[in-house]
């Protein structure tokens, strides 16, 4: 079968691997309708994770809508012909982490994530023809199908997300919001928190084509890579700075930039994706000005893929529109080129084996 493999730092080829075949009964098999790449599958794109992947045998990719070919033997809850996505995490759905609702940390999986390495379970990745879901009735949904398979992507990873962002931020009706990133997840939980009632939103990236995303939405928008874009932000809050950040990035210089945004007494929720090791945190400063502080990039999707999918099914949010790009699986190389570039006017990026 066709697949993804990575080679090394923007060196991820279609290549033809063995196929697919269940090895355990809470395997399910599934054959590939559509998948895509999350801004986190960039961070393997530019090498930050080089020394953890197997060149030319690491798969990738761990966003998925497909149908349902086989089951193992203890499998309960789907059948041939089901549609259905899953979390990017494998989790069992029995262990303490499970139980406690951090299935990102599951104990028997060791926080397996599908196409990212030996270290996170040397699984099998979505950018492929076929794929093998282990323990599937814990972390696997059925899609209907009337959903798009764009909107259907989303909920294994980028949506999810969005609603973690704005349950840890728990932004009230009015507080002042900014939210640092407009990728795809950026811009979802731009849109949920709209729903909210917020005062004034203000969004931050540089990249011209996401900013006039999210002022079509409402939000006040702001290049960081422009001269005193910290002053214009901090005068929309008349210099107190803002109640709730949202940080959807995952870099030092972002987080610096939440640090900057926050009031005293204001929450951050980071969701972004951290490769770094380490940060210059001024813990007196965030001691003395009593922020909240909220690190989950490592995110636990699982509990919060049913409520996701409620979103779509019910027109609340239509995440169908972050699609900019179909390419075929042959072309995972260049789509993940025109992401990575943000060329085109690139948002999200659909691929189908």
């Amino acid at each position: 079968m066709k697949a993804a493999v990575y080679f090394g730092p923007q060196d991820i080829r279609c290549i033809n691997i063995p196929d697919s075949v269940l090895r355990a009964d809470h395997d399910v098999l599934v054959k590939v309708s559509a998948t895509s790449i999350c801004g986190s599958d960039l961070h393997l794109y530019r090498g930050a994770l080089d020394p953890i992947m197997k060149k030319g045998k690491s798969q990738t990719g761990h966003e998925l809508v497909g149908e349902v070919l086989d089951t193992g033997k203890s499998v309960a809850r789907f059948k041939r012909g089901d549609r259905i996505s899953m979390g990017y995490s494998v989790s069992c759905g029995h262990c303490y982490m499970c139980a406690v609702g951090q299935t990102a940390h599951c104990e028997t999986t060791q926080k397996a994530v599908y196409g990212f390495g030996i270290p996170f379970g040397n699984l099998n990745g979505t950018h492929a023809e076929t794929i093998v879901l282990p323990y599937a009735d814990s972390h696997a949904i059925k899609v209907p199908h009337e959903i798009p398979d764009g909107a259907a992507l989303t909920l294994s990873c980028n949506l999810p997300a969005a609603l973690i962002a704005n349950r840890l931020a728990d932004i009230q009706a009015g507080e002042n919001l900014a939210v640092v990133g407009c990728g795809p997840s950026g811009l979802m939980a731009l849109d949920i928190a709209l729903h909210g009632g917020p005062g004034c939103v203000v969004a931050f990236d540089k990249v011209p084509h996401r900013l006039a995303a999210a002022a079509s939405k409402g939000a006040v928008t702001i290049n960081p890579a422009e001269e005193g874009w910290k002053e214009k932000a901090l005068q929309l809050t008349v210099g107190r700075g803002f109640d709730k950040v949202i940080e959807m990035v995952g870099a030092p210089e972002t987080l610096q930039m939440s640090l900057d945004l926050v009031r005293c007494g204001g929450t951050i929720a980071a969701l972004g994706v951290f490769c770094d090791n380490t940060f210059n945190l001024n813990l007196a400063d965030v001691f003395l000005r009593d922020i909240t502080l909220h690190m989950n990039g490592f995110a636990n999707v699982q509990p919060f893929m049913w409520q996701s999918l409620r979103l779509v099914e019910r027109g609340v949010l239509n995440p169908q529109e972050y699609f900019s790009h179909t390419f075929s699986l042959s072309d995972v190389d260049k789509a993940f080129s025109t992401f990575h570039n943000k060329a085109d006017g690139a948002m999200k990026m659909l691929i189908r084996p």
